[in-house]
């Protein structure tokens, strides 16, 4: 029996392709594809979706829908039909099934994370926009991204001379009621974008965005540092569970 057999029909979900038979004639991956998977699934736990681009984050949706095969190629036709990892999960079924290789499985796999891709779905509507004029969509976006999130974090919005949103960085994660934060690294890394301003954005997970002296000693020192640079702070927002403080409307900037 030869080690590898071509269907002759198309295979539910994708292309046909070389199939590895193992033991009692059992399908099974090809060890580079199965190597592939695991790295790819291993940067996401650790670096999460910001740490992969847009087609691998497509392969790791792939993967469920279609077990067995290399499901690089289908998602870079995707990405060439739709143009991003959003239109791709937005798409209705009817185009979807338009592009070659994409069947009833891959369909239903999308929709499911398309309701799960809230934050990235909100973060493509305020990337590369003009901040001060869709504000309720960011504030939207930080709650998406922060609101339910077990420790604090801490993000830094990067803005042009146009206050237009070029940058969303995580600076740091800390614990349930602390995270450490250095404003020489958040200067530093304004100035590699050429950024005229910020934003600052945390997270409490108690729930409740009241600053603590902290929050307030550390902000200080961020708008000192930022000023030498002649770089603005605009506001930071603490996300609380489904509300958020604004220190520039508190009086506290």
């Amino acid at each position: 029996m030869p080690l590898f057999s071509r269907p002759a029909q198309m295979v539910q979900g994708g292309e046909a392709g070389p199939v590895l038979m193992g033991a009692g004639g059992k399908p099974r991956l090809p060890s580079y594809i199965a190597d592939h998977r695991a790295r790819l699934r291993e940067r996401f736990m650790s670096g999460g979706a910001d740490a992969l681009p847009d087609y691998e984050m497509l392969e790791l949706v792939l993967f469920r829908a279609i077990p067995r095969q290399d499901v690089k190629p289908l998602a870079r036709r995707l990405l060439d039909h739709f143009g991003d990892f959003n239109r791709v999960l937005s798409a209705s079924p009817a185009r979807l099934t338009a592009v070659q290789g994409v069947g009833p499985a891959v369909v239903q796999e999308f929709k499911i994370v398309e309701a799960a891709a809230a934050a990235r779905l909100a973060r493509s509507r305020v990337m590369l926009r003009p901040v001060l004029s869709s504000w309720d969509a960011l504030v939207d976006y930080c709650h998406t991204a922060m609101a339910h999130a077990e420790i604090e974090h801490f993000r830094v919005l990067y803005l042009d001379r146009k206050n237009v949103l070029i940058a969303d960085e995580q600076q740091a994660r800390g614990t349930v009621n602390h995270v450490p934060v250095y404003p020489r690294e958040i200067v530093r890394r304004a100035l590699e974008l050429n950024a005229s301003a910020l934003i600052l954005v945390h997270n409490h997970p108690s729930g409740d965005p009241s600053p603590s002296e902290a929050d307030v000693t550390m902000t200080r020192r961020i708008i000192d540092a930022a000023q030498v640079m002649e770089i603005t702070v605009h506001d930071h927002l603490i996300i609380g569970k489904s509300c958020e403080l604004s220190f520039r409307a508190e009086g506290l900037l």
